[in-house]
């Protein structure tokens, strides 16, 4: 009796082997939650700290794999939809047609908040002005205001030349739904390639303009996130039409977390993938301990950890 119930377990063992094997076939997939190649995509605004979060979790997983494609937020989100990737860096949630699209298929994406991030305004050493209003950002984009004596009558600048990263990021994405309500750019705003490239334009152009990431900006050997990239001069932001130094933010942590910096944006892990793989091992790092702290080094507030608050006095 003892040796058929043996027996009759190696069989029931080996049929949970058979099932494995089955799947494995099927999906071709072999990676787990710390082992294994995987592809991501993630909006190329958040390239510097996408490139940190993936070298300290390959430092930690060894036999890990990211393999990080930097493409606009449109081609990222397209990428999820065609079952190209199972991992997204975005700066918005599935739409509910994207998420009918998945759960047509018996897919069930989740949406994980890994940070906020602030969109930086940059302009060149050599402009004075340092403080804007939402309602002046807006009519900059939208065509209403195209010289800086339009802005600042005193300003000896001629045309505003503003630009962005791309045409299909989520930045102007963001400009459009959030700074103008909707309504489209002006033909006169420009489009460059990367936030890499609209930095290097605003520091060689008196009379440029450009809206990044704010992550691209931050000094990593700053420790209290307050320093910024010396080449540009970043703008503080106000909701009041009249702007002051009291009224006015620089997107710091504490005014992320405080809401005071008005252009900010959450970002989020849209992971669509139905096994227990390295997807979904990495979107868990990126809410661990570790995986917040290089987000709050970043400049950047992070989602799931405690901030410490540092009183700053702009001089």
């Amino acid at each position: 009796m003892k040796r058929d119930r043996q027996f009759g377990l190696w069989l029931l063992m080996v049929g949970f082997l058979l099932v494995g094997c089955k799947q494995k076939a099927k999906d071709g997939r072999t990676d787990t939650y710390t082992t294994g190649t995987v592809a991501i995509a993630a909006d190329e605004s958040f390239r510097p700290i996408v490139e940190e979060e993936i070298d300290v979790f390959e430092a930690l997983y060894p036999q890990a794999d990211i393999v990080p494609h930097f493409v606009t937020e449109v081609e990222a989100v397209n990428l999820l939809l065609k079952d190209s990737l199972r991992l997204v860096i975005a700066s918005r949630r599935l739409t509910p047609e994207e998420k009918y699209s998945f759960n047509s298929r018996k897919f069930f994406p989740q949406e994980i908040k890994i940070a906020t991030d602030g969109l930086a305004l940059i302009t060149n050493l050599s402009n004075p002005d340092s403080l804007i209003s939402v309602d002046a950002i807006r009519g900059i984009l939208t065509g209403e205001k195209t010289q800086w004596k339009d802005i600042y009558s005193d300003s000896r600048l001629g045309e505003i030349q503003l630009v962005f990263d791309n045409k299909n990021s989520s930045t102007v994405r963001f400009a459009i739904d959030s700074i103008c309500r909707g309504k489209q750019l002006a033909g006169n705003v420009s489009a460059l390639n990367t936030n890499k490239e609209v930095i290097n334009y605003v520091s060689k152009t008196p009379g440029a303009m450009g809206i990044i990431g704010v992550n691209w900006l931050s000094d990593r050997n700053d420790s209290t996130g307050l320093s910024f990239n010396k080449e540009v001069r970043v703008m503080s932001v106000s909701q009041s039409t009249r702007p002051n130094i009291e009224n006015s933010f620089k997107p710091y942590q504490a005014y992320l977390y405080y809401g005071d910096y008005p252009l900010s944006r959450d970002i989020y892990a849209l992971v669509n993938d139905p096994r227990n793989g390295l997807c979904w091992g990495f979107s868990g790092f990126l809410t661990s301990y570790r995986g917040q702290l290089i987000i709050q080094k970043s400049g950047l507030l992070p989602a799931t950890q405690a901030v410490r608050i540092v009183n700053v006095k702009d001089e």
